[in-house]
């Protein structure tokens, strides 16, 4: 007489829930590789467009500042050229830049030509102020050309140009 059940030695040793139900270790591996190479493309590329932000962020920094140097030295109406002394006069002593430093100025009427930012080692980058972010490094250099101004955010021929320094 046959009762439908199945013999006990022709049953598995597993149940059916068991049989299929998961991944394979080797299937684990593969896939955190995978998710490894994708982040390891992917955090490049991701640091690379912030730090170009930060650049547009501080040029467009730089522009503003520029604009309200040049408001600042029409406004005073006495007929002479008076730059600010300094960015606190104009409301920005310690403006940061996007890496956390602030923007530095200098009235070229209160600095010696010796201590005016140079491009290479002899031509001053304007005739009127200087106004630069640090950079990345937080470090500077009176050559733009040395290592610690490669990376400043500059504002060179009396305005005509603003951006990195390494593109000037």
């Amino acid at each position: 007489m046959k009762t439908g059940r199945t013999p006990f030695f022709d049953q598995s040793l597993e149940s059916p829930h068991e049989q299929g139900a998961g991944f394979t270790i080797i299937e684990l591996i593969i896939v955190i590789a995978m998710i490894g190479t994708l982040a390891a493309i992917a955090v490049p590329i991701y640091h690379y467009h912030i730090e170009k932000a930060r650049i547009a962020k501080a040029c467009a920094d730089i522009r503003v500042i520029e604009k309200e140097i040049i408001a600042f030295k029409v406004g005073q109406g006495n007929g002479t050229s008076d730059l600010p002394d300094s960015l606190a006069d104009i409301g920005r002593g310690n403006f940061p830049d996007p890496w956390g430093n602030p923007y530095q100025y200098a009235n070229h009427d209160n600095i010696p030509p010796g201590d005016r930012r140079k491009y290479k080692s002899t031509v001053p980058l304007n005739t009127d102020f200087d106004l630069y972010s640090m950079g990345p490094d937080g470090a500077t250099a009176a050559p733009i050309t040395a290592a610690a101004g490669y990376d400043d955010i500059i504002r060179a021929g009396d305005g005509e140009y603003v951006g990195p320094a390494s593109e000037y």
